[in-house]
C-alpha cells in the first residue's frame, strides 16, 4: 500500500521575487521516495499561502528523477545520491544541486518474538546483503547483540528493485565499512544484489519487510516511524552504537556543512563524531541554472526560498533533520544565480 501519494496543489505565484504572475504555472518534478513526505507537506503549507501555481511531484525513485530532468520531461527533479560527473554532463543544459532537508536510513526488521532492540556494525550489514550470514542466530549477530534471544530462522534480505537514491546512500556507507562489499558490489542508485527480493519504493521495501517474518532491509527514517517498523542501531566510526534521529544526522552533517563543496555534492555517511548517525545524507532538489521557461523558473526559486528557511520547522516532526544554517546561506547565493528572465 502506498502511504504517501503523489499530490497536486496549488500554490499563489503573485510576489515571487517581487513579482507578481498573473497567468497560471504549471510546474512538475520527479524522484527521490526519500523526501517525498516532506516534499508533500511544503506543497501543502504554501498552498495556505499562496495559489495559482500547480506543483507536481512524483516520487518514482531517484534514478527516474534524474533521467526524466535530465531530457527535461519534468521541470525539477529530486535525488539522494548526487549526480555523477557523467550524468551532469549528458543532461540538456547545467544543472545544480540544492540539498532540502537531511535523513537516515535504517536498517529495518521483521524478527517475529523478538523484545530487544538489534544492533549492527557496517562490516555485519555487509554481509547480511551480501549472502555470507544468512540467519539470525549467526554467531555475528549474536556476537553483537548479547543476551539476545535470536531465533533459527533464515534471513530474508528485502532491497529497492529501481534506481533509488535510499539504495545510493546504503551502499555507500556499506562501501566506507567493508572492503568486499566496495570490490564486489560497489555504490550505486542501482547494484546488482548477492541475494534477496526487491521492493519498489520506499512504501514497498517497508511494506515487504513488514510482512515478511525473517526479513530485513533498509529504508528511511520517516518510512519506519510512520509504518512503526522495528529499526536498529548501528555503529559508527567512532565504535558508538547510535540510534537514527534528527539530532543524530545533524550530528552527522556538522563536517560537512564545514567543507561544502560549491556544488553542495557531498557524502555524510560514516562521518565522524561520536553521536553521528552514520548512515545519513542530504536529498536534493535539481534545477537547470538556465531553464527554458523562466516563469516557472521564478516560481521554483521563490518556493525552494521559501522551503530554506520557512520550511525547515517541519522537518523535525516528520523525521528529518532540518538544514545547517550555513548550507542554508550558500544556497540562497546559489539560488541567485538561477536565470529567471
Amino acid at each position: 500500500m502506498r502511504l504517501w501519494k503523489p499530490l497536486t496543489f496549488a500554490v499563489t505565484a503573485t510576489l515571487l521575487a517581487g513579482t507578481t504572475l498573473t497567468a497560471q504555472a504549471i510546474i512538475n518534478g520527479a524522484g527521490a521516495t526519500f523526501p517525498n513526505p516532506i516534499y508533500q507537506k511544503w506543497f501543502a503549507e504554501y498552498n495556505k499561502l499562496h495559489a495559482e501555481v500547480r506543483i507536481n511531484y512524483q516520487p518514482v525513485g531517484s534514478g527516474g528523477g534524474i533521467q526524466q530532468v535530465s531530457k527535461k520531461v519534468v521541470f525539477f527533479g529530486a535525488t539522494d545520491g548526487p549526480m555523477t560527473s557523467e550524468q551532469l554532463l549528458a543532461a540538456d543544459g547545467k544543472l545544480l544541486h540544492f540539498p532540502t532537508v537531511l535523513g537516515g536510513v535504517v536498517p529495518i526488521y521483521n524478527v517475529p518474538g523478538l523484545n530487544a532492540e538489534l544492533k549492527f556494525s557496517g562490516p555485519l550489514l555487509a554481509d547480511i546483503f551480501l549472502g555470507k550470514v544468512a540467519k539470525w542466530n549467526d554467531p555475528a549477530l549474536a556476537k553483537e547483540n548479547p543476551g539476545v534471544q535470536l531465533p533459527n530462522t533464515d534471513i530474508v534480505v528485502v532491497h529497492r528493485s529501481e534506481g533509488s537514491g535510499t539504495t545510493y546512500i546504503f551502499t555507500d556507507f556499506l562501501a566506507k565499512v567493508s572492503p568486499e562489499w566496495k570490490s564486489k558490489v560497489g555504490v550505486n542508485n542501482s547494484v546488482n544484489w548477492p541475494t534477496g527480493i526487491g521492493s519498489k519504493g520506499s512504501d514497498g521495501v517497508t511494506g515487504q519487510v513488514k510482512s515478511t517474518p525473517g526479513a530485513i532491509g533498509y529504508t528511511e527514517l520517516t518510512y519506519a516511524l510512520t509504518n512503526k517498523i522495528a529499526y536498529g542501531t548501528v555503529k559508527n566510526s567512532a565504535g558508538k552504537y547510535v540510534k537514527a534521529s534528527t539530532e543524530s544526522v545533524t550530528a552527522a552533517a556538522d563536517a560537512a556543512a564545514k567543507q561544502m563543496p560549491a556544488d553542495f555534492r557531498v557524502s555524510i555517511t560514516n562521518a565522524p563524531g561520536e553521536g553521528a548517525y552514520p548512515i545519513a545524507s542530504f536529498t536534493w532538489l535539481l534545477l537547470y541554472q538556465n531553464p527554458s521557461d523562466k516563469t516557472q523558473a521564478k516560481v521554483m526559486v521563490g518556493f525552494l526560498t521559501w522551503a530554506l528557511q520557512d520550511g525547515q520547522k517541519f522537518a523535525p516532526e516528520m523525521g528529518y533533520a532540518p538544514l545547517p544554517k550555513a548550507v542554508v546561506d550558500l544556497e540562497l547565493k546559489a539560488l541567485a544565480t538561477i536565470k529567471t528572465q
